[in-house]
C-alpha cells in the first residue's frame, strides 16, 4: 500500500526511459524551444521540434475522466481506454494490432479521475501510417462485442484480486471516508456489477460526449516540423465535435478529522495522513510546494530525518501534494512495525505542529529551492515521451508556454515567512488518518 500511495503522492509525474526511442535533451529545461502550432480547423498543440533522433512522441488529454462515469456505470472511462487498440474503423482488433506491430509504433490510453490521456510513439519514417492508426483510434473505435468481453474479463479479474488485498480494501474505505458521496470516492476501475452493466452504446455515448476539441490539450516532441504537424492535427482531431458534453462535477469537501482503522494481520502498520492542499493557481502554491519538500519530499526532509534516521521507526516516510481538479490534499505516508505505530503517529504530528508554528530555516528553504529547480529536468524532461507528457500536464494546469523560465523565478521568490504562513494554514486542520495493520490495543 505504501508503494502505491507514494506513487499517488508525487506532485510531479516522472517517466522511466523507454527502451527504444529515448531523446535526451542537451539544453537545460528553460532553453527548450516550444512552439504553438494551430491547424486550419483551430486545433492547437505545443511542439518541440528536434530532428537529432528520428522519433516522434505525441501526447494528448481530454478533460473528463472517471469522474464522468454515470452512476451504476463506474469504470466506464477506464474500460473505454482499454479498447482503443481493439479495433477501429474497418480494422478489427487483430488487424489493428498487427498494423501497429508492423510499423513499430506504441499507442496507449488511460483514464485518471479528471482526464482521459492518450499517446503514441513512432519512428518518424513511419509517421504517416502511425498517424492514420491514431486517427482511427481517436475517431472510430469499434467497441466490438468480442473485444468488450475480453477486456471486461481482464478488468474483472483484477477487481476480484483486489477484493482480497487488504491494502486495496483499506484505500477504498479511506476514499469513501475522505470524499463521501463525491465521484472521487468511487472506484475508477469499477465493480464487477458495473462493468457487467456496460453495453456498446454506453461506450459510444461516453466517447462522443468526452472526446471533443474544446477539452483537448496536445503536445508533440521529436522529428517533425510545425508546417508538417498542422495538417496532422486536423487529420487526427479535426473531425471531433467542437464541444464536449461533460457533466458538472462539484468541488469535494474532504472529511478531515476522521480516523479510519482497518485491522489486518500484517507485518507492518501503514499510516496515511491527509491535510488540506492548494490549487495550482493558488498564490501560495510554490510556498506549499517548497514546504512539502522540506517536510517530507526527500532524503533530507524533516520527516525522513526524525522518523527513519534518528529513531529507525520506518524504512521510508514521505509527503506530497495531491492535486486534482476538484480536491486538493497534502498527504503523508509511512509504514512501521505495529508496536511502533503510535510512536510514529506522535512523531509525525509533532513535526507537523513544529512546521506550522516555526516554519523552515533559511538553510532548509535554500536546499529545497536548489533541489526542486535542479531536479526538474532530470525527472520530467529526460526523454521525448517525458517532455511530451510534461507539456500536456502544463497545458492541463493552464501554465504558460514560458513556464520553464517563470518557474525558477517563482520558486526563488518564496520567503521563509511565506512557507511558515502556508504551513500554518494547511497544518492547523486536524487530518484524516488511515491506519492499516494488526489491531491496536
Amino acid at each position: 500500500m505504501l508503494k502505491n500511495l507514494q506513487k499517488r503522492l508525487s506532485s510531479l509525474k516522472t517517466l522511466a526511459l523507454v527502451a527504444t526511442g529515448v531523446l535526451f535533451l542537451s539544453l537545460p529545461a528553460y532553453a527548450i524551444d516550444i512552439q504553438t502550432v494551430t491547424s486550419e480547423k483551430g486545433v492547437k498543440a505545443w511542439l518541440v521540434s528536434d530532428a537529432s533522433v528520428p522519433l516522434i512522441s505525441i501526447r494528448f488529454s481530454f478533460k473528463g475522466g472517471s469522474a464522468q462515469d454515470p452512476d451504476g456505470k463506474e469504470g466506464l472511462a477506464n474500460y473505454m481506454t482499454g479498447l482503443f487498440d481493439e479495433g477501429a474503423g474497418e480494422q478489427n482488433a487483430d488487424r489493428f494490432q498487427e498494423n501497429l506491430d508492423n510499423i513499430g509504433a506504441e499507442m496507449s490510453f488511460f483514464a485518471s479521475q479528471d482526464r482521459i490521456i492518450g499517446g503514441m510513439k513512432m519512428l518518424s519514417e513511419n509517421k504517416d501510417a502511425a498517424f492514420d492508426l491514431l486517427k482511427l483510434a481517436v475517431n472510430e473505435p469499434r467497441f466490438d462485442q468480442d473485444a468488450l468481453d475480453r477486456i471486461r474479463y481482464q478488468l474483472i479479474a483484477g477487481i476480484e484480486a483486489s477484493q482480497r488485498d487488504p491494502d486495496e480494501i483499506a484505500s477504498r474505505k479511506f476514499a469513501e471516508a475522505l470524499y463521501g458521496k463525491h465521484p472521487y470516492a468511487r472506484p475508477g476501475e469499477g465493480t464487477v456489477a458495473s462493468l457487467n452493466s456496460i453495453k456498446p452504446d454506453d461506450l459510444k455515448a461516453f466517447h462522443r460526449k468526452n472526446f471533443a476539441r474544446d477539452n483537448l490539450n496536445i503536445s508533440v516532441v521529436g522529428d517533425i516540423k510545425a508546417e508538417d504537424l498542422a495538417p496532422v492535427l486536423d487529420k487526427i482531431f479535426g473531425d471531433l465535435p467542437a464541444s464536449s458534453e461533460l457533466v458538472p462535477v462539484p468541488d469535494a469537501k474532504l472529511a478531515f478529522g476522521v480516523t479510519t482503522s482497518v485491522s489486518y494481520d500484517l507485518p507492518q502498520t501503514s499510516l496515511t495522513f491527509a491535510y488540506p492542499g492548494v490549487d495550482l493557481d493558488d498564490p501560495d502554491f510554490f510556498a506549499a510546494y517548497l514546504m512539502n519538500q522540506i517536510m517530507g519530499g526527500g532524503f533530507s526532509s524533516r520527516l525522513y530525518e526524525e522518523v527513519r534516521e534518528k529513531r529507525g521507526l520506518a524504512y521510508s516516510v514521505s509527503s506530497g501534494l495531491n492535486i486534482r481538479d476538484h480536491a486538493n490534499a497534502l498527504m503523508i505516508a509511512t509504514a512501521t512495525r505495529p508496536e511502533k505505530a503510535q510512536e510514529s503517529l506522535k512523531i509525525i504530528r509533532e513535526q507537523v505542529a513544529k512546521m506550522a508554528a516555526e516554519g523552515p530555516t533559511e538553510a532548509e528553504l535554500q536546499t529545497a529551492k536548489n533541489y526542486v529547480i535542479g531536479s526538474y529536468a532530470v525527472n520530467n524532461l529526460n526523454s521525448s515521451s517525458a517532455v511530451a507528457n510534461t507539456l500536456v500536464g502544463l497545458q492541463d494546469a493552464k501554465r504558460s508556454i514560458n513556464f520553464f523560465d517563470e518557474r525558477i523565478g517563482l520558486i526563488n521568490a518564496v520567503t521563509a515567512e511565506q512557507v511558515k504562513a502556508v504551513a500554518a494554514k494547511l497544518f492547523n486542520t486536524d487530518p484524516a488518518i488511515l491506519i492499516v495493520g494488526p489491531a491496536q490495543q
